[in-house]
């Protein structure tokens, strides 16, 4: 490594940094430990139905967009690291709600505190994503630093099932929540200790606006994401165990070693085929061999190379002050489209695995084909960087 790439890794890589890339991490895992847990509990103690629990689960998506639109507002008018803080307390309410209100068999206040959810995670994420990691590095560091953080979130992906089926094995839902609750409380505490200059109000900002929240020129770019999400949503409806997610993780390690040793030389186009080719080959191995130790590290394989690869599509897409915008966008389709692919699972496939595991095979061989076809020439046609 030269002296300069040095100099930039370690002016990256600071305490407020790596701070927020834990809060990160902290907010991605407490969602993602209700994704195998909490639908288990809805259908045994609360006496919801599958297509409610399903229901339910993706309401979850809906509530993501919910603050949208306000989040500039926000950040402007407000001190931006309060405002995350604000909406993660909001979130770790939302979770332990649950724990002193009883609602059982209530399927309208439970998709309410879903979307609630849905809602203070969605705008926690786009103020961290969007400006407070922006704001903690130099511009020519930022591409690196949003890569960075959002792998960090993509570990959440093995981390948290995992550790909401390990809890759940050995405790009630209660003790799922209350974990769930704590890592919000202690992403709060951590953004309190990062140190943001204090920057004037502005009184000149409209209170709705699509700035810090979705990116129009990249819409394209969204539904393909959302898409690639989606299918892999609908697979954790499956009932995985805490194996499966554990093995996730290899893949994702490889998706690092990928991008860093085979990629970087290689066409452009080759790393969405690949990535699209490698969750085709997983579906089929859950398919055709249920029992294989394949299926979750190609699948972590595949889902790794895509999102990162889409990520940097997205960046480059928007212009130099639409960075965060782009940002928000990416977590707005990949969360988004998990949600509403759990939320399917369990609604259109709970009787039927098999063809939930086909029809997430056949919107992944329709995205490969769409990608190689249609959507990387428009990419490189509209790029602008």
């Amino acid at each position: 490594m030269d002296t300069q790439s040095a100099s930039v890794h370690i002016r990256l890589w600071h305490k407020n940094f790596w701070l927020l890339i834990i809060v990160n991490l902290l907010l991605c895992i407490s969602v993602t430990m209700l994704i195998p847990t909490m639908p288990r509990w809805l259908l045994l103690k609360d006496g919801i139905s599958e297509m409610e629990t399903g229901i339910v689960m993706g309401s979850f998506a809906i509530g993501l967009f919910l603050p949208g639109a306000f989040c500039s507002y926000l950040v402007q008018r407000y001190r931006r690291n309060l405002v995350c803080v604000w909406a993660i307390l909001l979130m770790a309410l939302s979770i332990v709600l649950p724990l002193y209100v009883s609602l059982k068999g209530l399927l309208l206040p439970i998709i309410l505190l879903r979307l609630l959810q849905g809602a203070s995670f969605g705008l926690a994420q786009m103020v961290l994503t969007s400006t407070l990691i922006i704001d903690t590095c130099e511009s020519f560091q930022r591409t690196k630093a949003n890569h960075s953080v959002t792998w960090f979130g993509r570990f959440a992906l093995s981390m948290g099932p995992m550790l909401g089926i390990l809890i759940n094995r050995f405790f009630d839902f209660d003790y799922v929540l209350g974990i769930s609750a704590s890592c919000c409380l202690v992403a709060a505490v951590l953004v309190l200790l990062v140190h943001f200059p204090f920057r004037v109000p502005s009184d000149d900002v409209h209170v709705l606006s699509l700035d810090r929240f979705f990116l129009t020129s990249g819409w394209l770019l969204f539904v393909h994401l959302f898409l690639v999400s989606l299918s892999v949503g609908m697979l954790f409806s499956l009932p995985l165990n805490d194996q499966f997610y554990a093995l996730l993780m290899v893949g994702f390690l490889l998706a690092l070693l990928a991008q860093r040793f085979i990629f970087p030389n290689a066409e452009l186009k080759s790393e969405v085929v690949s990535g699209l080719i490698l969750m085709g080959a997983s579906m089929l191995i859950l398919l055709t061999s249920p029992s294989s130790l394949l299926q979750a590290p190609l699948l972590g394989l595949g889902i790794g190379i895509v999102g990162a690869r889409f990520l940097l599509f997205l960046i480059k897409l928007s212009k130099h002050c639409r960075r965060g915008t782009s940002q928000s966008t990416f977590m707005l389709g990949w969360e988004s489209g998990l949600a509403f692919g759990v939320g399917i699972g369990y609604t259109c496939f709970s009787d039927d695995s098999k063809k939930l595991v086909y029809t997430a095979l056949a919107i992944v061989a329709g995205l490969l084909i769409s990608y190689l076809f249609f959507l990387h020439n428009w990419f490189l046609q509209n790029k602008n960087r």
